[in-house]
């Protein structure tokens, strides 16, 4: 347990995800109940770096917990990431006084949450914002479950047609370094196949799965390709298939940043807030530099520099549930 805070700095970093505003609000409206400032930094680092820090209070975040994206704005900073522009950084909060922080990110952002804060000893808390659900210590994150009902709905579409047309359809859905959208969207809507960056593409595997099904007249199947599969998402698999399939009708869907927008889920709206207020609470109560996650529903606390060694594992139940149900 360490000193207490007196103004608090509230910031979005790396990519948006539906759920941020909703955690901005709590965050605001926590602080201000405990009669503690509250600052908004925009554009995530740039805005720390570059002195664009705005006071907040309860107007400030009125009629914002439904929308979608960040009032805050966000961004990807290279100067963060050398000395100078960290030492930068903290001369613009400690001229206003605000002595911690609370980042809403991914791993990479608390990544450098907890260089800064080793550097300048100052407090800051993580909250987990990004649709990939790819940080140990949480059940989910915010974003995931809006993410991938927003991918649910589309495929749903998507098999429509492909029913009207008895065609292969590869979906591709977001997740570069992690196949949580994709597993979770591929078992929700029946897919044939899910491929994910966890794990090695049998493409052999997926063209005789493919021919037997054909044999047996089964001729609509949806595969979901998270984008960072290793074989290249659904347009290189489009291709291999077309090759060693000729006569099969296949359609590529990419559903790209879709993903990322939208009012956010009654349950992002919930985590977020839930979050949100607990970040005020450790700051209040001392507990410094941990990310904050739900585990069974209740609040999890984890040390910001084990929080950005350790990734979620997609265990070998769900592939093999994924191979039984696809049958």
């Amino acid at each position: 347990m360490e000193k207490k805070v007196t103004k608090i700095g509230v910031m979005t970093s790396g990519g948006d995800s539906p759920g941020m505003n909703a955690a901005i609000r709590a965050v605001v409206r926590t602080a201000l109940f405990h009669k503690i400032e509250v600052f908004g930094i925009m554009q995530g680092y740039t805005g720390l770096v570059h002195d664009e820090i705005v006071e907040m209070d309860s107007r400030s975040v009125a009629n914002i917990i439904q929308r979608g994206g960040t009032i805050l704005k966000t961004s990807r900073c290279m100067e963060f990431m050398e000395y100078e522009g960290r030492k930068k950084a903290f001369e613009n909060l400690q001229k206003r006084g605000i002595d911690g922080l609370v980042i809403i990110g991914g791993d990479g952002s608390f990544r450098g949450a907890q260089i800064f804060s080793n550097e300048f000893n100052i407090p800051c808390i993580g909250l987990p914002g990004t649709i990939d659900k790819d940080i140990a210590g949480t059940d989910y994150t915010i974003g995931f479950d809006t993410a991938v009902n927003t991918a649910v709905e589309a495929i749903d579409k998507i098999r429509d047609t492909a029913h009207a047309h008895d065609r292969l359809f590869l979906v591709e859905v977001m997740g570069r370094d992690a196949g949580y959208i994709a597993l979770h969207s591929g078992i929700a809507t029946g897919a044939e196949n899910i491929l994910i960056p966890e794990r090695k593409t049998n493409i052999n595997e997926i063209i005789s799965s493919l021919e037997e099904k054909e044999k047996r007249k089964k001729l609509v199947n949806v595969i979901i390709v998270a984008e960072g599969d290793e074989f290249g998402g659904a347009n290189e698999l489009h291709h291999y298939i077309k090759e060693r399939l000729p006569n099969q009708e296949v359609r590529v869907c990419i559903l790209g940043h879709i993903q990322r927008g939208g009012s956010p889920s009654c349950m992002d709206r919930l985590l977020a807030s839930r979050m949100g207020y607990h970040a005020v609470e450790s700051l209040m109560v001392g507990r410094h530099n941990v990310f904050i996650g739900i585990l069974n529903n209740k609040i999890n606390y984890m040390p910001l520099n084990e929080a950005v060694k350790q990734k979620q594992v997609i265990s070998d139940e769900w592939m093999k549930m994924v191979k039984i149900l696809a049958t």
